[in-house]
């Protein structure tokens, strides 16, 4: 293989979205920021389910263009929340690997246990297509892999029993759920009263024998069986010191995503605490309808603006190798290694840059971000 020289550049492994949710392309421009993420959720709701325009065919479309920017600039594994699994499809046509979690929500579920067989069905079903869809290829155009998982959404839409059906039927890959994402949250867990016991009356999910577990969300995680090792907790916003603290001895991953978090009126994250209580922290966008972009240079640099005494190098070390370990792909991706993929990524760096992990989570142009070809 002839060398190349690629000019000044940083070269880097493919950075890790380990939260996104591609299904959710097509509401770009159409949910604004919120004061409150109740009201961010209603939003949602009603653009929901007012359709999307143009039909499956558009909602397919957004998916893989949006897929196809993250490959742009600079991902190369994602975290993919899904209700349909449509989108393995998009990750695979954009040369993207990863984990697509397929989120079950039930807040009164009569059989939850029939809910996660046939969630597994349909995983099974997709993991079968795209394992046909490879067949034949060589060693040096092997795609990336895709990894499946049956998860749980939320404390305040997934039913305690729902929680144990999905632990019970886990598989290897990591189990992921949205977890202290607002004071609303807490506020339900603790009372069991306030605007998401409000929602979930309005839905008509509500049900009298749901009961107060009148706690944090990590000890009601740990209660419902829920918080085991590698488990990717997101968003973490309004968690304690104390909370953090059990995440790191029960071996969870915190994912923050804090473009996301000031977009449906969140709060900023806590990221210094995060790194300070020890949990690995890794680094999603979330979706194009809570945030601008899915650029995770973008998401790097509002993570320096936050956090400024959090080193560069450990928000490196978050979108690369500790994405990769939390998606269950470390020994392949994540570090620049002998044995791994070469997913590369190499990035312009201007003359009189004396500072380069620094250079990398400040401002970069999306058009200084190239995939490395070997």
């Amino acid at each position: 293989m002839a060398a190349r020289d690629l000019g000044d550049v940083a070269i880097l492994p493919g950075l890790v979205n380990a939260h996104t949710h591609l299904e959710l392309s097509w509401l770009a421009g159409r949910v604004p920021p919120a004061g409150t993420m109740d009201q961010w959720i209603r939003t949602l709701m009603r653009v929901r389910r007012e359709g999307v325009p143009g039909g499956a065919a558009a909602e397919a479309a957004a998916a893989l263009d949006a897929a196809r920017s993250m490959r742009a600039t600079g991902t190369v594994l994602v975290g993919d929340i899904s209700n349909t699994l449509t989108t393995a499809g998009a990750l695979r046509e954009a040369g993207l690997g990863g984990v697509v979690f397929h989120e079950l929500i039930g807040f009164s579920v009569a059989t939850p246990s029939a809910l996660v067989r046939e969630a597994w069905r349909r995983v099974d079903e997709w993991d079968t297509r795209l394992t046909a869809a490879a067949a034949g290829t060589g060693p040096d155009d092997e795609p990336a892999p895709i990894e499946f998982s049956v998860v749980a959404h939320a404390p305040y839409s997934v039913s305690p029993a729902l929680f144990g059906e999905i632990v019970r039927n886990a598989r290897s890959a990591p189990l992921a759920v949205h977890l202290a994402e607002s004071p609303e949250e807490v506020e339900f867990l603790r009372t069991g009263r306030g605007p998401i016991r409000n929602m979930l009356e309005a839905l008509g999910v509500w049900t009298d024998a749901w009961r107060v577990p009148a706690c944090d969300p990590v000890q009601y995680l740990a209660e419902v069986g829920y918080l085991r090792p590698g488990v990717m907790v997101v968003h973490a916003v309004h968690l304690s010191d104390q909370g953090l603290e059990r995440l790191r001895h029960a071996g969870a991953v915190v994912v923050t995503c804090p473009r996301s978090n000031e977009w449906v009126g969140a709060g900023p994250p806590r990221l210094s605490h995060f790194y300070a209580a020890g949990v690995p922290v890794a680094v999603g966008t979330d979706s194009l309808a809570s945030t601008s972009s899915l650029n995770m240079f973008e998401e790097l640099s509002e993570m320096r603006r936050i956090a400024p005494e959090v080193t560069a190098a450990s928000i490196l070390e978050s979108a690369t190798r500790v994405g990769a370990r939390a998606l269950g792909l470390g020994r392949t991706y994540g570090t620049i290694a002998p044995g791994k993929r070469a997913a590369l990524i190499s990035v312009d760096v201007p003359r009189g840059i004396t500072d380069v992990e620094e250079y990398l989570v400040g401002d970069v142009p999306a058009s200084f971000i190239h995939p490395v070809t070997v």
